[in-house]
């Protein structure tokens, strides 16, 4: 039976090849990554997405220690609370026959540590004998390689493929090579050190020597190279460990430092910093935050820009980061097989052999309606927060071709919303976030068409337009302020009119395209309360909504409503909780007053992160009720890692403490601070203010939030609203 089905034009991978059955350990640096399973192996059976990628093709499909011909038992299995570094302890089988005579199980300890590096996977094992004689062991490293697209991977198929070209043997390893249908050729290098005693076809065979009580190393480097591409350089293990934890600190003092009272939460939050910063690739001449791993690897924009605002109060220079490379990717032209026009934000970029041949029409793909308000609106919160008139100056060529996309381009039937319609045969159908085939439907289940304006993309929009006019305003361009306000009020006035439903007391999901609402309660108005077009008479209606139990699982806020038509737990986009989503949906809250509401979400967030491996909140998770005792249940193929569900974490907790930023005038002000039961104390370690830095401690009390300045910049101010 395959894993892979299609439906609806799209390809799912099978639960039976899911992570909820087989846990994987997964490591990234730059462009490269790498899934494992929790032995430290790459198998090409069960949980298929294993292997070393590079560039969006996987080089290492096999990659397997056995010890006497025999799997070594596993023992425990850990990725570093940094995220750089997977440590396995292993431990040998009974062995009848090896070179100095059978050995008990349990004799032996293997350790292995591995890590990446600018193109290349790491790895050291430490062998120690705790017998009490001499051992002589049999070792092998099984290695193969398919060079196999990450879209292949997937289960998208490609037409034909290039050639394997003849494996070359030394003394040190093995090289498998690939010339592809773009015409690269592509080489993955597996050397050892020591020398092993066979090179084979498929394997590095070792004896290995211990006596009582002592230990020996083996090491591996597997280089990845594609020869379009400067060629990696080769390192010994320990220069590239000690260049890797150099790196680290870099990237960690990126972030300002949060720390609670509450040990749990502290994991919860370590694990995020160390996710997000572990998706930050350098780009070109700056960084962007990719989307996460296995599936997405690469710059999204809605996800790069969605990250961005989770994280704009913790690392403001992701922020300008993320804007700097899609200004540079944004569209210049009409090109329908892209889903591209003038102005457009970037959906994604994609390297690897199908997206550069065309099989895929991902290399530079623009499919998404809400990107472009998405990046105006990041620019003008970033303008507030940084004060960085320069950056927004050279920025603002790049709004301004946003805001005339927004109204040329996305309003295509010229009824003052934002739509979208597929215009690639192979593109995405449904262009909002949730972009499932099914995602988008009436209330009888009948699947919505085209062109369809999203509810929330048009609070984006709002979002957009108010930020940008306060934007222009303050640069000194007053006239195109207003235009941009008169624009924004004349939305609104149609959104209310068009969108809201008296029946679910709420939003409705969408209109189609001849301009029926989509009557189903979602999630989708949660991003209208962020975006602030809601009403301020119907906003306690919409959190109502939000927080009613067929909403609200206890865990999250569901993407669908349960007893909509189609609802379902443990559909992708239809029932299921998402963490970005409910992060989005609680600072919506917050911002109309709702700050107990916000505390929920998070709270609820918080609780589920305790029973998620590694203290890692997933891409999503099935809807079920929470249940008194058990955890939440997994979404089988949810990406983990993934970047907008780390950064969650750190929206949640700035709209509960209601954190502003205005950096020209390096003000920070805390907007009706509020803490949850489990939260006592947070204690908030340099963050940017302007050119300042603060340090806070928050304490919660009985009605109230307790402010203390620990430390500040001069001229820096912090300032209390209730």
């Amino acid at each position: 039976m395959s894993e892979i089905i299609p439906i609806g034009g799209e390809y799912y991978i099978r639960a039976g090849s899911s992570l909820a059955d087989d846990r994987t350990r997964v490591l990234k640096h730059g462009d490269t990554f790498a899934v494992f399973d929790r032995w430290g192996d790459a198998r090409p059976i069960g949980s298929r997405e294993q292997g070393l990628y590079h560039g969006g093709t996987r080089y290492l499909s096999r990659s397997v220690l056995t010890i006497g011909g025999e799997r070594p038992l596993l023992l425990s299995s850990n990725v570093r609370t940094d995220n750089a570094v997977l440590t396995v302890d292993l431990t040998n089988p009974d062995l009848a026959e090896q070179p100095s005579g059978p050995i008990a199980r349990g004799e032996v300890h293997l350790s292995r540590t591995k890590f990446l590096w600018e193109g290349a996977a790491y790895e050291r094992i430490q062998v120690t004998n705790y017998s009490r004689r001499e051992v002589a062991l049999e070792l092998a490293m099984e290695v193969g390689a398919d060079f196999v697209d990450v879209f292949e991977v997937r289960g998208t198929k490609p037409s034909r493929r290039g050639k394997l070209l003849p494996a070359r043997k030394g003394a040190d390893g093995i090289a498998f090579g690939y010339h592809g249908l773009d015409g690269v050729e592509r080489w993955v290098a597996v050397r050892a050190k020591p020398r092993p005693l066979r090179v084979e076809d498929t394997r590095l065979c070792f004896e290995i020597h211990v006596p009582a009580g002592e230990r020996r190393f083996l090491e591996f480097t597997v280089l990845c190279e594609p020869r379009d591409r400067p060629a990696v350089e080769v390192l010994e293990v320990a220069e590239a460990q000690g260049r890797m934890r150099e790196g680290l600190r870099r990237s960690a003092g990126s972030m300002c430092r949060v720390e609670t009272a509450n040990e749990q939460f502290n994991e919860w939050l370590e694990r995020s910093a160390a996710d997000l910063q572990m998706m930050l690739t350098v780009n070109g001449d700056g960084s962007y935050i990719y989307a996460g791993v296995p599936w997405y690897c690469t710059p999204f924009g809605r996800d790069g820009l969605i990250t961005a605002l989770e994280c704009l109060w913790v690392a403001p220079e992701w922020t300008r980061g993320v804007l700097s490379f899609l200004a540079e990717t944004q569209a210049t032209e009409v090109d329908a097989s892209r889903d591209a026009e003038p102005g457009k934000v970037i959906h994604e970029m994609r390297g690897g052999e199908m997206a550069a041949t065309g099989e895929v029409p991902f290399a530079r793909y623009y499919g998404s309606v809400d990107a472009t308000p998405l990046f105006v609106l990041t620019a003008a919160r970033y303008f507030v927060h940084s004060g960085e008139r320069s950056f927004v100056e050279q920025l603002l060529p790049h709004v301004e071709r946003a805001l005339e996309w927004m109204g040329r381009y996305g309003d295509r039937d010229e009824d003052g919303f934002i739509e979208y319609l597929r215009e690639s045969p192979n593109g995405l159908v449904n262009q909002g976030w949730k972009d499932s085939y099914d995602s988008v439907f009436h209330a009888d289940g009948a699947l919505a068409e085209g062109p369809i304006a999203l509810c929330e993309v048009q609070g984006y929009a709002y979002a957009a337009l108010r930020g940008a006019a306060r934007m222009m305003r303050a640069l000194g361009r007053d006239e195109r302020a207003s235009e941009l306000e008169r624009w924004a009020a004349s939305l609104k006035a149609r959104f209310e009119d068009a969108f809201w439903s008296d029946r679910l007391g709420t939003y409705v999901l969408a209109l189609d395209g001849d301009k029926r609402p989509c009557e189903v309660k979602s999630s989708n108005p949660g991003h209208c309360l962020f975006g602030e077009i809601v009403s301020s008479r119907r906003a306690a209606r919409v959190a109502a909504a939000l927080m009613g139990e067929d909403s609200f699982s206890g865990w999250g806020v569901r993407t669908i409503a349960t007893g909509q038509a189609r609802y379902n737990p443990m559909s992708y986009h239809n029932g299921s909780v998402w963490p970005h989503d409910n992060a989005i949906i609680a600072q919506g809250l917050a911002r109309y007053g709702f700050k107990r509401e916000a505390g929920r979400i998070l709270e609820g967030l918080y609780h589920a992160s305790r029973f998620f491996d590694l203290h890692r909140l997933p891409e999503l998770f099935c809807g079920f009720r929470k249940r008194e005792g058990q955890a939440p249940t997994q979404y089988p193929v949810a990406c983990s890692p993934q970047a907008w569900a780390a950064g969650a974490v750190y929206q949640l907790l700035g709209a509960c403490l209601g954190i502003h930023v205005d950096g020209a005038s390096s003000e920070l002000r805390l907007y009706r601070p509020y803490l949850p039961r489990f939260l006592e104390e947070v204690r908030i370690y340099d963050l940017q203010i302007g050119s300042g830095r603060v340090d806070l401690l928050l304490r919660r009390y009985r009605y109230t939030v307790g402010v203390n300045v620990i430390h500040k910049t001069p001229g820096v101010e912090v300032v209390t609203v209730q």
